[in-house]
């Protein structure tokens, strides 16, 4: 609100609106005589030659328009305008062409939300976060979040100094989150080994092969050596017991995947916690633990309130996790909360007032629209803690019935165990054959392939170095994903498996039978039947 300095006011005079051209329906510019600079600056578009054609004819048919018979823009910047509703059909041709993502199996990222928060987020899309102090409401609803967080991640209470308070922000997503924890933990390092008066020129990371790429792009672009622990296929997650043969008086932190991306399994962030506790008593260091829980950490503490994974662990610097996985938010938001204000450097902190106010900043980037942040604090106010354990217990339970079917097939084994996410990964058994005795020549590309003309996106893929030679499959179980649609695909599964069965088999009778069917002066292209380079029969 501005406030009056003085009880004196002037009219204003009225001035008569200018001209209205009845063909463009733009207004008329008006002859302004403007200084040097001005001139310099704005004259040349002052009085522009338009050409009225660019803006097209608002009678024009929708699909009567050129650009639906002739070919739409593409690499170059288009030279003339169009009407809005067409430039919109075009849009909507080419998105009709994309997969269904409510079928993609491969995604963790949240595909469904209630009519009433799409409606919130197209009424804030215009809302610039950052600036604090045109949109109060919208920045008290990040704190809030922010609170909530740490308190379901069990963040100590704030403190009366400024060190002891509660810290965090939210993200684009989990991946700005991580890199801020790893940030975190390199400036905390660094400061440590100046008061020391010690190197910081090879900052070092422990971390799981199996850990998302954002870790590989932390250490490229911050300069810090990955320290990556090969994984097992038994065991497809980082083990504590190679945390020490790795760790030195360089290690910045250790980094745990709290539901690895592969194949939904926890790691031991307790054992994690113990490990790195008995490795500062014994050398004299002071590392640290960040936990990416991009996925786990909205879904454990409803689903496994007991298992410890967050600021109950005292070497635990700080919890990061994506609002738009399973906190049931459109793509957009990550979060990550710091013990306290001590476990983030200062110098991390910038402050600007080009915006009106001082602006405190905790992130790599700056503008960011603010509506998935009003989603998420609409989905903490619609769900509440009962809600988000309904809908995470339910997702467990359609986990497991779809892990029953698969199982079922008799084709695939999963890959990992314990404790995780609503998540099954799984792969071909070895040596199998069909009802006819016939050896099996199809691998897991050839099912993600093949289950696609059922319209599922169902992801095959390889294991993380020192386990490569591995295949399999994996189905993401996101909160759209009803028990009836899992038994859908459970079927359609045993579809792709019966014609795969029938098709994609090798045996010294069935080579004999196509060698004599396709003769090799008729069918150049079989030259190479029996080859096991071409072992498919279609």
């Amino acid at each position: 609100m501005l406030a009056s300095t003085s009880h004196s006011f002037r009219v204003l005079p009225i001035h008569t609106p200018p001209q209205v051209c009845s063909q463009t329906h733009r207004p008329r510019r008006l002859s302004v005589k403007m200084s040097d600079k001005m001139q310099e600056r704005f004259g040349a578009f002052m009085d522009p030659q338009n050409d009225e054609s660019a803006y097209g004819s608002a009678e024009e048919p929708l699909f009567g328009s050129r650009y639906t018979s002739h070919d739409m823009p593409k690499y170059e910047f288009p030279k003339k305008s169009m009407q809005p509703a067409v430039a919109a059909q075009l849009v909507r041709n080419m998105h009709q062409l994309d997969a269904n993502p409510r079928l993609d199996m491969a995604s963790f990222v949240t595909t469904w939300m209630d009519p009433e928060a799409t409606a919130l987020i197209a009424e804030t899309q215009a809302v610039n976060i950052v600036d604090t102090s045109q949109y109060p409401q919208c920045t008290e609803m990040e704190q809030r979040c922010i609170q909530m967080l740490a308190g379901l991640w069990n963040a100590p209470e704030s403190g009366k100094t400024e060190g002891e308070q509660r810290l965090g922000t939210s993200t684009i997503g989990s991946s700005e989150a991580c890199m801020l924890g790893g940030l975190a933990l390199k400036r905390r390092w660094s400061v440590a080994r100046k008061k020391a008066g010690k190197s910081t020129d090879k900052p070092n990371l422990i971390l799981g092969i199996n850990a998302q790429v954002c870790w590989e792009k932390f250490n490229q672009y911050f300069e810090v050596e990955g320290r990556y622990v090969p994984v097992e296929v038994d065991y497809p997650v980082m083990s504590v017991d190679r945390i020490e043969q790795y760790a030195d008086e360089n290690t910045i932190g250790v980094i745990s995947m709290f539901g690895s991306t592969y194949n939904g399994q926890y790691e031991d962030v307790k054992a994690f916690n113990d490990k790195v506790a008995e490795l500062n008593k014994k050398n004299g260091w002071d590392m640290r633990i960040h936990v990416d829980a991009a996925s786990g950490g909205f879904v454990a503490p409803f689903v496994y309130p007991d298992l410890e994974f967050d600021f109950r662990l005292p070497l635990v610097n700080s919890v990061s996790a994506s609002g738009h996985k399973y906190g049931l938010v459109y793509p957009g938001v990550g979060w990550i909360i710091w013990r306290n204000r001590s476990c983030v450097d200062e110098s991390l902190i910038f402050h600007v007032n080009y915006l009106g106010t001082d602006q405190p900043s905790l992130n790599l980037n700056f503008s960011k629209n603010a509506n998935m942040i009003v989603a998420q604090y609409y989905q903490f106010l619609r769900l509440g803690f009962e809600g988000y354990k309904k809908i995470m217990t339910n997702l467990m339970e359609v986990s497991a019935h779809l892990a029953k079917g698969i199982l079922a097939t008799g084709h695939f084994d999963l890959i990992g165990g314990g404790k995780g996410l609503p998540v099954v990964a799984f792969a071909l058994k070895p040596n199998r054959k069909n009802k006819d005795g016939d050896e099996l020549n199809y691998d897991e590309f050839d099912i993600m392939d093949r289950m696609k003309e059922f319209h599922w996106q169902l992801p095959a893929y390889n294991l993380p170095k020192n386990a490569e030679k591995q295949k399999m499959l994996r189905c993401v179980v996101r909160e759209d994903l009803s028990y009836e649609m899992a038994t859908d695909l459970i079927n359609d599964m045993n579809k792709c498996i019966e014609w795969l069965d029938h098709h994609f088999i090798y045996s010294e009778e069935k080579v004999k039978s196509l060698r004599q069917h396709y003769r090799p002066k008729d069918h150049p292209k079989h030259h190479h039947i029996g080859n096991k380079k071409h072992q498919s029969v279609c």
